[in-house]
Order: structure tokens, then C-alpha cells, then sequence
């Protein structure tokens, strides 16, 4: 059997001695220890800080495409200011867009204008085309509006048609020469001959202007009645029906035709 090396005591007592357990030195702590130096601190945010929104980012073909229509949908002239800050774009790019589409609109292939008015921009038709524009607006066709007593004789004809002038006064009450003329011009009703009675009045009935205005494909296709009514209704309000001056009463003497 070997036997076991054993170090001399001489040598062992000089080997350094690792101090551990209860007598070991405890780490520094305490008021006395030195405090660690602290990290960079993030800036705290104000209560009520909102981010500042990103800018939208365009590219300067979108940019002068959504100026235009934006000068296009607004009645008042639009500061190049006014315009940057809704876009969230540098005032500078604005003008410049705003400079390349006034140039555009010069020139003489467009019929409108980008002008600068009262400090901001704003569409019109140009000058040289004035006089053509009013002419075209004083041709234009009155747009299709009937009052409330139109409405209801032409009810009347297209519910009962062929139909007379006074079988119409009879179911409405009321006088209504005035507004058949109306109708007549309006190429919502014309004559169908004359009713084989006493003094042959003039016969009514709806024409093909009149399935064209209210989208039918022919008379049977008319609402009932009570829709009849809900659809006046809907085209007048009920403030303007309660407020329309009473209709002359019915004469005595019948129309003669």
C-alpha cells in the first residue's frame, strides 16, 4: 500500500488561507459603502403631452394632385399656410407644389385657373371664357322641381289618367289651370284628346318624360297611394307642406275648353 505524500507543517502554515464563515470581512454597505453611479435617466414626459403627429409622407405628384382638390372643394381662397399645417407638409414644398399648379392651369388648354386671391388660392373659370359660360348657364334646362300643388295634380292624372280638367278641380278641390299649363310645358303630361261629353273638355295623360323623371318602365309600375304620399313627404319636408299658402278656391264655372 502507498502512502499518502504529507506535506511538511513549514511548508503548509505559508499557503495562503481563503477567509470565509462568520469572521470573514463583510462587503462595505451602509450609509459608508460608495453608492453606484447612476445610468442616464430618460426625460419624464409632462402630464397632457400628446407625440407630435408624423408627417404624412407624399410624394410630390400626390402632393399637387391633393392641393388641387382641396382648392377645388372649398368656396374660400386657402392660404399655402393653411394648407401645410392640415397636411403636416413643410410650408416650402407646399408653395413650391402650389407654383407648379398655378403655372398648369395657365395654360390655354385648361378652361380654369388657380388664382392667388386675398392672400390664398382659389379655382375659377378663366376670364376669356366668361361670356360662353353665361351663355351656356342661361340655356340650362329650370332644374326638375314641383311645388306641392304640381306634385298632387300630377298625381291625380297619372293615378286617373285619361282624365279632364274639371274631374281633376273635383278630386282635388281646388283650381288648376295654371299648374296643368305648368305640366304641359314640363312635358310631364299632354293631351289625349277630348272626352266625349258636353262641351268636350280636353282629356290628360302622363308622357314618356314622365316615366323618365321618376324611373318607372310604364304606369303600372306607380306606387300605391300612401307611397305616393310618403314620397311627396320626403321631397318637401313636412315644414314646407304645413307652410304652403292655402290654393284658390274652386270657381263655379267650370273650365271651358
Amino acid at each position: 500500500m502507498e502512502s499518502e505524500e504529507v506535506m511538511p507543517r513549514e511548508e503548509a502554515e505559508k499557503l495562503p488561507v481563503e477567509e470565509s464563515g462568520p469572521d470573514a470581512p463583510a462587503e462595505e454597505s451602509g450609509p459608508d459603502a460608495p453608492a453606484e453611479e447612476p445610468g442616464p435617466e430618460a426625460p419624464a414626459e409632462e402630464p397632457g403631452e400628446e407625440a407630435e403627429p408624423v408627417a404624412a409622407v407624399f410624394s410630390d405628384v400626390e402632393l399637387k394632385a391633393i392641393l388641387e382638390a382641396v382648392i377645388y372643394i372649398t368656396d374660400e381662397p386657402l392660404e399655402a399656410r393653411q394648407m401645410a399645417q392640415a397636411l403636416q407638409q413643410p410650408l416650402a414644398r407646399v408653395e413650391a407644389a402650389l407654383a407648379v399648379l398655378v403655372e398648369e392651369f395657365s395654360r390655354p388648354e385648361s378652361g380654369l385657373q388657380i388664382r392667388e386671391i386675398a392672400g390664398g388660392f382659389k379655382m375659377a373659370t378663366k376670364p376669356e371664357h366668361h361670356e360662353a359660360v353665361r351663355q351656356f348657364v342661361k340655356n340650362l334646362k329650370p332644374s326638375f322641381k314641383l311645388t306641392n300643388a304640381a306634385l298632387e295634380t300630377l298625381a291625380v292624372v297619372a293615378y286617373k289618367q285619361p282624365i279632364t280638367a274639371p274631374e281633376i278641380m273635383e278630386i282635388r278641390g281646388v283650381q288648376g289651370a295654371g299648374v296643368l299649363k305648368t305640366l304641359v310645358e314640363r312635358k310631364l303630361i299632354t293631351t289625349a284628346g277630348r272626352k266625349n261629353v258636353i262641351g268636350k273638355p280636353i282629356l290628360y295623360k302622363t308622357t314618356k318624360d314622365f316615366l323618365v323623371q321618376f324611373g318607372l318602365n310604364n304606369v303600372n309600375e306607380l306606387p300605391t297611394l300612401k307611397e305616393f304620399e310618403d314620397l311627396r313627404r320626403l321631397a318637401f319636408g313636412e315644414d314646407e307642406m304645413a307652410e304652403e299658402p292655402p290654393t284658390e278656391p274652386i270657381s263655379d264655372t267650370a273650365e271651358k275648353v
